[in-house]
């Protein structure tokens, strides 16, 4: 008897470390799940950024106004009649 509950205990402990620790054990579980989160909380922000940038596209497909705005804040574009001042400053004050 006193070998069979021996045998009973030894099997006890070993499938209580293959739950927790083993290859498909609680800590993977928890860990894969922590990872799942973090990688659902980036595609979501993905997500986001492409309706956005979509949204800008179809925008320029669409209007004049978008697309002279875009024209003039990153190409540097000018109306016809318009006077374009660029105030450079020195260089010491840049360091500050």
């Amino acid at each position: 008897m006193r070998v069979i509950v021996s045998f009973l205990f030894v099997l006890l402990i070993f499938l209580q470390a293959q739950l927790w620790f083993g290859s498909h054990g609680v800590f993977q579980l928890w860990s894969l799940q922590r990872s799942s989160d973090e990688l659902s909380l980036s595609n979501s922000k993905l997500i986001l950024r492409n309706e956005e940038l979509h949204a800008e596209v179809q925008e320029l497909r669409q209007g004049k106004e978008a697309l002279e705005e875009r024209a003039r804040s990153h190409l540097g574009f000018i109306k016809e009649g318009e006077v374009f001042y660029r105030i450079i400053t020195p260089k010491e004050d840049v360091a500050e």
